[in-house]
């Protein structure tokens, strides 16, 4: 007993020992219930705010913090689920962003095959691209369309150009290309928490043509969190979920080193944010990523990176509550 206690109280200082995330054994994917997978990648995002490649390590570096039961679900998601750390996607062609999304497709195809259910760290939001077009329509959603469950301050839907700042498959397209080659169902997935001032009025109109359910930040504000929460479960049920989550979808207190900030209309709040992803909880949630953040921007306490690494246990033990 003393001997399990000690080793419990080790496995949370997060800034003791080899860096897995969440302390989890590096291991490959088969045999495994959910992987954890580090995606640094930051060439898709188009912008001089690239350092989002360092995510993953960051991530890494504080996730012991969060090695714990769910008080909530009251389970250890540790031993409830065989949760591994694949690593990282490779990127040998790392400042080429059409190469480096097939880079992610082929590593998570192995993943698809191998029947583990993903957790990523990012990197930019352009990987949910080359995630989904490894997952869509493929093993774990046993041939049928992703439907997503998207926390954002932004659409990435921006169909009006043709690529940001030279990326194709970029973070402002993924939401658009992935409809367009039948791996997702936007009639069945909600876009949630979408604020600021744009730069053109009509940013919203092609998430709307796509048939994406959107809830702009100030229609939750208005509607309330119940009224959302009860489209969600409608909107999602019986079907293979991935929640995507960006970091910017947070309010830049709770949140400040994300690379595309909204400072200008509050975010939601963890307990906002969390509540929302609980809200397809018991769902078939396939996997889901994290993404945006930029460790070289974070507070010297790391409360970015703790934040993303929270979100990250809510999905985890979502997952693992439902495994076996």
């Amino acid at each position: 007993m003393a001997k399990k206690h000690d080793e419990s109280m080790m496995n949370n200082l997060y800034w003791w020992g080899i860096p897995t995330m969440f302390r989890c054994p590096h291991a490959e994917a088969e045999n495994a219930d959910i992987a954890l997978v580090g995606v640094p990648h930051s060439t898709g995002n188009g912008t001089t705010e690239r350092d989002q490649h360092l995510g993953p390590r960051a991530i890494r570096n504080v996730s012991a913090l969060q090695r714990r039961v769910h008080g909530e679900f009251r389970i250890d998601p540790w031993e409830k689920a065989r949760v591994v750390d694949v690593g990282d996607v490779p990127f040998p062609r790392a400042n080429d962003n059409e190469d480096c999304i097939e880079q992610i497709t082929a590593f998570y195809q192995n993943i698809d095959a191998a029947g583990a259910k993903p957790v990523s760290i990012g990197g930019d939001h352009s990987i949910t691209g080359g995630i989904i077009q490894a997952l869509g329509k493929g093993n774990l959603t046993k041939g049928e369309q992703v439907c997503f469950l998207h926390l954002d301050a932004h659409t990435d839907v921006f169909t009006t150009v043709d690529h940001f700042l030279g990326a194709k498959k970029s973070a402002a397209h993924w939401g658009a290309y992935l409809v367009d080659q039948g791996l997702v169902d936007p009639t069945h997935s909600m876009q949630i928490g979408l604020r600021g001032h744009p730069r053109t009025l009509d940013w919203l109109q092609p998430s709307y043509d796509y048939g994406y359910n959107v809830v702009t930040m100030a229609e939750y504000r208005t509607r309330g969190a119940a009224d959302v929460i009860s489209q969600i479960k409608e909107t999602l049920a019986g079907r293979p979920v991935y929640i995507t989550f960006d970091l910017d979808c947070l309010d830049p207190t709770v949140a400040p080193a994300v690379s595309n900030i909204e400072p200008g209309v509050t975010g939601f709040s963890m307990d906002e944010a969390v509540a929302l992803i609980r809200s397809v909880r018991g769902m078939n949630i396939i996997g889901g990523d994290v993404v945006c953040i930029m460790p070289t921007k974070d507070h010297p306490n790391q409360i970015t990176a703790m934040s993303a690494a929270a979100i990250m246990f809510e999905m985890i033990s979502m997952i693992a509550e439902t495994t076996g």
